[in-house]
């Protein structure tokens, strides 16, 4: 049986983007051209590590505190697949990208990222488009999408220290084996573990 292919890429065969300069790329891609809501997607995409799912339920109530008429430091959701409710504090990218955007578009209930045409958040093959055309437009050397977005996440918490085991909590997954598997460790990684590895002064 074929792999199913959406926007050109088979979906089973997500990596995350190994490297730091590629992710920078990708993250100031529609920001150069000036689309504030895209460039607010994938910055989600990459700060959060949730699921598309959940990024397109978000509206500006959930990040932007009316009152106080200022952006929220962090957000509370309760994901869609797991049920699990989860705090996420906001990097300052993130809430960059939300002040950037924020200035004609936070009104309560509306939704987040937003097709104006038809007044709802965009779809998720519609998300799934925008990302995969920076890959693109790029030349990225891997598949890109919202999956490796997200998996991207864990690759760098992983690569600048933080335990496997936090990173399974963040992503809410059922064992430590999922995680290993979603952080797409290469024989590259681990080489570098045996070779920076120095007892001597």
């Amino acid at each position: 049986m074929s792999k199913q292919i959406t926007g050109g890429y088979p979906m089973k065969t997500t990596e995350p983007i190994r490297n730091k300069q590629d992710v920078n790329a990708l993250l100031n891609y529609y920001l150069k051209r000036g689309e504030l809501r895209n460039h607010l997607l994938i910055t989600l995409c990459i700060h959060t590590a949730l699921r598309i799912s959940d990024i397109l339920r978000l509206t500006w109530d959930d990040v932007y505190d009316f009152e106080a008429k200022r952006i929220r430091r962090s957000i509370t959701i309760v994901e869609k697949k797991t049920g699990k409710s989860k705090i996420i504090a906001l990097h300052k990218n993130t809430i960059r990208a939300l002040v950037l955007y924020q200035r004609k578009n936070a009104k309560p209930g509306k939704p987040l990222i937003i097709n104006e045409r038809i007044g709802k958040a965009i779809s998720r093959i519609q998300a799934h488009r925008l990302i995969c055309a920076a890959g693109k437009a790029l030349a990225l050397h891997h598949k890109t999408s919202c999956h490796s977005l997200r998996k991207t996440f864990g690759y760098h918490s992983w690569k600048s220290g933080v335990s496997p085991a936090i990173i399974m909590e963040i992503y809410n997954h059922s064992s430590l084996a999922v995680t290993r598997r979603y952080l797409g460790v290469t024989q590259d990684d681990k080489n570098a573990v045996y070779l920076n590895m120095d007892f001597i002064d």
